[in-house]
């Protein structure tokens, strides 16, 4: 990736709000460039959103859940069909959901990421979880190799909160050490 697109990217992740006009002199670069860089950035899929990130704890969310699931061995079309059925019960039970994405580690294939109320509205999910892959998704998964994780949002000693500056200053700084 050009040093250009690695700099646009990285202020963008800090504030997407900001104007071409002002990301191109942070950037270093004519407003024209970043217009037009931006776009390209667009078009290929590189930049899928603009977006923000609220404090959920002041949205009403005092749990932030990670969930661990196991998947049965699938082949492409079962997935599909799993993939087919959450849907559906994400649509009768819609959720806060941040991320849903398969992945390897812990001995799990799939991690959700959703904000709750509180502890009652998260074990009310779980029990839905686990009652739909008893069921609907029984041959996908089994209901007990479903774990999860709280994290509470009131609590004020979190290390690092949700956000993209981070991961924007490491393209800045992954940048930088490409020019040297």
């Amino acid at each position: 990736m050009k040093d250009i697109e690695l700099k646009l990217i990285s202020e963008l992740m800090k504030n997407s709000r900001r104007s071409d006009r002002d990301l191109a002199k942070v950037t270093g670069v004519s407003q024209p460039t970043v217009t037009r860089t931006r776009q390209r950035l667009e078009k290929e899929g590189i930049i899928k959103e603009y977006t923000m990130i609220p404090d959920f704890k002041k949205l009403g969310y005092h749990i932030m859940a990670i969930i661990f699931l196991k998947l049965k061995p699938l082949s492409s079309k079962e997935r599909d069909e799993l993939y087919r059925e959450s849907r559906k019960i994400e649509k009768e039970n819609p959720r806060t959901l941040l991320l849903v994405m398969e992945g390897m580690g812990m001995g799990e294939d799939m991690v959700e990421i959703l904000f709750f109320r509180d502890y009652s509205e998260y074990a009310d999910y779980l029990r839905t979880v686990r009652e739909a892959a008893a069921k609907q998704l029984k041959p996908y998964m089994n209901a007990e190799d479903i774990r999860g994780f709280l994290v509470d949002l009131q609590e004020t000693t979190h290390y690092q909160r949700i956000t993209f500056s981070r991961i924007a200053a490491h393209l800045r700084k992954m940048s930088n050490e490409d020019q040297e």
